[in-house]
C-alpha cells in the first residue's frame, strides 16, 4: 500500500480521501491555494503545502507540475486527483509516473482510447448506438 498520498482537490472530496488514506495507515498531503487557506481540507491532511499564485485558486489546483514538486518535495508515493480538476487529465498521469508516484485513478493506458467501452461492446455483439445530447453539444454513447 501507500505511505504518502498527495491528494490534489479540496473540501469534501480531498475530507474523504484523506479518511480513506488514514484508515490504510497512510499520511496524508492536502495542497491548497492562498484562497483556501483556512479550508477544513488543509487542516484534516497530516501535511498541507501553499501552491499557486494569489488570486488564482482554480488555476493552482490545475497546475501538474506544483502538484508534482510538492508530492516530490513531501515524499508522496501517491497522488490521488479526486473529482473535477485534474482528475480527467492524462498530463497528470503521465506527469506522476515519470516522476516515480502512483497516480490513483483511472489506468495511463486508457486515457489514449476514446469510445474503449462503446468499441468493447460492440466487438462483443452488444448493441450500442450513438446519440448527441444538444444542451452539452458532445457525443454521449448509450447502449
Amino acid at each position: 500500500m501507500f505511505s504518502k498520498i498527495l491528494v490534489a482537490n479540496r473540501g469534501e472530496i480531498a475530507i474523504r480521501a484523506f479518511r480513506a488514506g488514514c484508515e490504510v495507515g497512510a499520511k496524508t498531503v492536502a495542497v491548497f491555494p492562498h484562497e483556501d487557506r483556512n479550508s477544513i481540507h488543509r487542516q484534516k491532511a497530516d501535511e498541507a503545502y501553499l501552491i499557486g499564485v494569489e488570486g488564482h485558486p482554480v488555476r493552482a489546483y490545475l497546475d501538474i507540475g506544483e502538484i508534482i514538486r510538492v508530492a516530490k518535495d513531501a515524499g508522496c508515493d501517491a497522488i490521488y486527483p479526486g473529482y473535477g480538476f485534474l482528475s480527467e487529465n492524462p498530463g497528470l498521469a503521465r506527469a506522476a509516473a515519470d516522476a516515480g508516484i502512483t497516480f490513483v485513478g483511472r489506468r495511463r493506458m486508457c486515457w489514449n482510447w476514446p469510445g474503449t467501452r462503446s468499441r468493447r461492446w460492440s466487438r462483443r455483439g452488444r448493441p450500442v448506438s450513438r446519440c448527441w445530447s444538444r444542451r452539452v453539444r458532445a457525443p454521449m454513447w448509450t447502449s
